[in-house]
């Protein structure tokens, strides 16, 4: 036998061989010594340190480029011949190991000076978790490059894969795969397996640094049809951002006819990119929507921005735009920030033609956004002091059936307030705060708002909460100064008997004390133990009475009375109308935890108010509180498990005996994409002006299976071949009609996903417009859809709803596929 040649039969050898440099007989005979020198286990010194663990590339998702070099490569075979320093030859259950790469075939030849195996019958190579499958193989292993020949690939990330003529690999990350097919569609073991669906194409690149795939002189097939030519077409290996284009829409509707948009996504930079949509309307015209995204150290912002000429509909071109932007910046005299917002459109019937507004990513027609703001903010901060310039102007969109009267627009507001976080750890909660604002308002007929002026104000406030065993004790104070300068004459004002005062000023303090007690003990309900609390609070507030009536509301509003707004201060929002009050509000809370982790299980609390005066100030439309007890608040909640959840309000009048409002609603979710909720509310008729009629609905949502879908081999459902059913029905039976409705059906098949949803909005008191929307999602490369997106209106308006396929976006790891 040659010197530099030897033959290993035994079936069990395993050594390791050094790329390039080190010869196999070298690696073995020091293998050989090594074992030599070993003592034997009873002869071991038992002094001797314990074995340390030490990190390892190895283990690293991606291995370093620097290190592949230097990484060692392991061997295994039933036969083991080759010449040292020149070439390997294994045979049977030949296996070629380095670093992330593995190499098995019946027989593997391995060139070190060129770094090169040929492998020959039942080829299988696993690269950090793609797989690749053949017959016959030439390849540069630290180069990556090579060919196979008939093969099959699969990838960890999206589970990709496909049959090929040849796989071309140009390097670790790019390849050309010849006369292939591509799907994500799960190959099960039977032999007349076909994919759901798949791209056939003479040529497919794929790079992996990208993740990009791009198919040229292709067809997509559904279902064994093909469904649509691709002559050439790229699509994502990951979620990775890349430039081209987004699945188109296409719809019809009953306003704008046939409707066709073709969003193309362009990947400017890391920090930059825009995606502008094409459409055409058979009964409106052609449509241009861009949004542009911008991201830098100091500032950020996007810009939308939508133009229809000549829109048919309404004989007029038709557009709109929305501007976010966001600067902070760091200078020696303190940090300055600049923010604006910037929101308009070009007519007041926008939101009932396009299906969602600049820059809002849900359905305008559900929101209803009539109120459009743009604003921007300059803002200083140094020390304990900040400082603000805030403008705001409203556009209103209004309806004639349903006016509004437009907010008042901010031009401009000065702000200043000091930091008291110094005070809070001496135990105090401080507030300061000065602001002066011009407050300007156009009536519904274009003519000057007499309430338009200058409102000045300095807001103080303090209060020392005192923490005790079992309970607390928090008295406060506060002090709003108020002054009103108008624009209009008192001769202008008396005119027209607006009750105004030109020059108004006004100082109220306010007194409170809250306090509260917190009990606990050990119970038990239902065979469970628990900690059931009992929390009793009282709150007073004392403010005295002031004549605001001869000052406008900008900004002032009445607030919910519910378990938050109860044991507040002020009835009112905002800073024009402060409530005289002397009242007492009481409560009590009984809660039910979990002892092992503080869990909330149950929740019962009552909280009513008692005035010892009548309450004079009021907003002109409300009501002001009477002397004696308010409606009594009784609310409460219960996790009966970690599916159900109920919870329910109630607004008792003692004195009429009537339930004000009351709303109950409840939750079961038993596991993923498995959730029924129902509520009911009502709200009693209210005689007032500018309140509110009184309602009372039902409200139904959903998203549920339907059948158990395919099983695997050990009876689990793997969620292919399973039917949805979800929605959600809004139901006034105080109108006696379905307001809002939105039920569809998905169909899962592991690879793909359909959807068909028909939905009924109101947009008015009288008018209502239904879509039919259908989307077929192929999992891992793309959308295809009928009519405006489905999963939007899905995501926002059924509760608890839960995109099918949905993950976290956690790309599976390279050791999740090892050999």
């Amino acid at each position: 036998m040659s010197p530099h040649a030897f033959s290993l039969p035994s079936p069990s050898t395993l050594f390791r061989l050094r790329p390039l440099a080190a010869s196999v007989a070298m690696v073995w005979a020091a293998a050989a010594h090594a074992q030599a020198q070993t003592p034997a286990l009873s002869s071991w010194d038992t002094a001797l340190p314990a074995p340390q663990l030490k990190s390892s590339s190895q283990l690293a998702e991606q291995l370093p480029a620097e290190l592949r070099d230097q990484l060692p490569s392991h061997i295994r075979a039933e036969q083991i011949s080759g010449q040292a320093d020149i070439n390997v030859v294994l045979e049977g259950g030949a296996e070629l190991r380095r670093g992330d790469t593995i190499i098995r075939a019946d027989r593997v030849e391995y060139s070190l000076p060129d770094d090169t195996v040929r492998a020959q019958g039942n080829v299988h190579i696993n690269s950090g978790g793609n797989i690749y499958q053949g017959t016959s193989l030439k390849l540069q292993v630290d180069a990556f490059q090579g060919d196979f020949n008939e093969a099959t690939y699969q990838f960890l990330a999206t589970q990709g894969h496909g049959d090929a003529e040849r796989i071309e690999f140009l390097d670790r990350e790019n390849s050309v795969v010849h006369q292939a097919t591509y799907t994500t569609c799960l190959r099960d073991d039977s032999a007349s397996w076909e994919p759901d669906w798949m791209i056939r194409a003479k040529r497919i690149t794929l790079d992996r640094n990208e993740d990009v795939g791009v198919a040229y002189g292709g067809i997509l097939e559904f279902k064994g049809v093909p469904i649509l030519p691709i002559p050439a077409i790229s699509f994502p290996l990951s979620d990775k951002r890349k430039s081209g284009l987004l699945p188109p829409t296409i719809g019809v509707d009953s306003v704008s006819g046939f409707e066709y948009s073709q969003p193309y996504y362009w990947n400017i930079a890391p920090n930059r990119d825009a995606t502008i949509t094409p459409a055409i309307m058979s009964k409106r015209g052609v449509s241009l929507n861009t949004e542009f995204r911008y991201l830098e150290p100091n500032y950020d912002g996007n810009l939308d921005l939508q133009y229809m000429p000549n829109d048919k509909l309404r004989d007029r071109d038709r557009w709109g735009y929305h501007w976010r932007h966001d600067t902070a910046l760091n200078s020696p005299f303190g940090a300055l920030g600049l923010k604006w917002n910037l929101l308009r459109v070009s007519d007041n019937d926008y939101w009932r033609d396009f299906s969602r507004l600049p820059g809002d990513s849900s359905d305008s027609r559900y929101s209803d956004q009539r109120l459009l703001s743009s604003d921007g903010r300059l803002s200083w901060a140094g020390g304990n002091h900040r400082v603000s310039l805030y403008a705001q102007q409203w556009q209103v969109l209004q309806d004639p059936e349903a006016l509004i009267a437009p907010p008042f627009n901010r031009m401009p507001q000065l702000q200043w307030s000091y930091d008291t976080t110094q005070w809070a750890t001496q135990g105090w909660d401080v507030a300061l705060r000065a602001d002066t604002t011009r407050f300007e308002a156009d009536t519904w007929y274009g003519a000057k708002n007499l309430a338009n002026g200058q409102r000045s104000f300095a807001h103080f406030a303090a209060s020392r909460p005192f923490l005790l065993p079992g309970g607390f004790v928090t008295p406060s104070v506060k002090l709003q100064a108020n002054h009103y300068q108008l624009s209009a004459s008192q001769t202008q004002l008396d005119a027209v008997n607006s009750g105004y005062a030109r020059s108004r000023s006004f100082a109220i303090p306010t007194l409170s004390l809250d306090s509260g007690l917190v009990f606990e003990r050990d119970t038990s309900a239902f065979g469970r133990s628990y900690v059931q609390t009992l929390e009793p609070r009282a709150f007073y507030t004392y403010t005295p009475y002031r004549d605001q009536s001869m000052v406008p509301l900008y900004d002032t509003a009445l607030t919910d009375f519910n378990f938050g707004s109860i044991y507040s201060s002020n009835s009112y929002t905002g800073y024009d109308r402060i409530a005289d009050n002397n009242m007492v509000t009481v409560g009590l809370t009984t809660r039910y935890l979990d002892p092992d982790d503080g869990a909330e299980v149950a929740r019962l609390g009552f909280a009513q108010r008692y005035r010892l005066e009548n309450q004079r100030v009021s907003l002109g439309y409300d009501k002001p509180g009477t002397k004696g007890w308010s409606d009594i608040l009784i609310g409460g909640g219960v996790n009966w498990s970690k599916r159900w959840s109920t919870d329910a309000m109630v607004q008792y009048n003692q004195d009429t005996h009537n339930t004000t409002r009351s709303s109950v609603s409840g939750r079961y979710s038993p596991g993923p994409y498995k959730v029924l909720s129902a509520a009911y509310r009502y709200q009693r008729e209210n005689s007032m002006p500018m309140v509110n009629e009184g309602s009372e609905q039902i409200d139904l949502g959903w998203q549920w299976p339907l059948n158990q879908g395919r099983k695997d081999q050990f009876g689990q459902a793997t969620g292919g071949g399973r039917w949805y059913s979800v929605g959600r029905l809004n139901y006034s039976m105080y109108d006696k009609k379905l307001v809002d409705a939105i039920v569809g059906f998905e169909y899962d098949s592991c690879c793909w996903i359909g959807r068909v949803v028909v939905e009924r909005v109101q947009n008015s008191r009288t008018d209502s417009n239904t879509r039919l929307l259908f989307q077929i999602e192929f999992v891992g490369f793309s959308r295809l859809s009928l009519g405006a997106d489905p999963m939007r209106s899905l995501k926002e308006f059924v509760p608890g709803y839960r995109p099918l396929r949905s993950s976290d976006g956690t790309v599976p790891s390279r050791f999740s596929n090892y050999d």
